[in-house]
């Protein structure tokens, strides 16, 4: 459930990021940069920061 939830927020995130970068600045574009990175960071360490957040809302695996 919570990999769920992260991927939808990802995606989410990357999707707003985008429209906001073609309709309002391009500078948003360095957003979408953010999640990927964090998206690639959580693959090699195993740490995300979303998966601590849902945890301390009482979201389970």
């Amino acid at each position: 459930m919570k990999n769920r939830i992260v991927r939808a927020v990802a995606g989410t995130f990357i999707l707003i990021s985008l429209m906001l970068a073609i309709y309002v600045n391009i500078n948003w574009l360095w957003f979408t940069a953010f999640v990927g990175v964090n998206l690639l960071q959580s693959s090699f360490t195993k740490w995300c920061l979303m998966e601590d957040i849902l945890s301390k809302f009482g979201i389970k695996d």
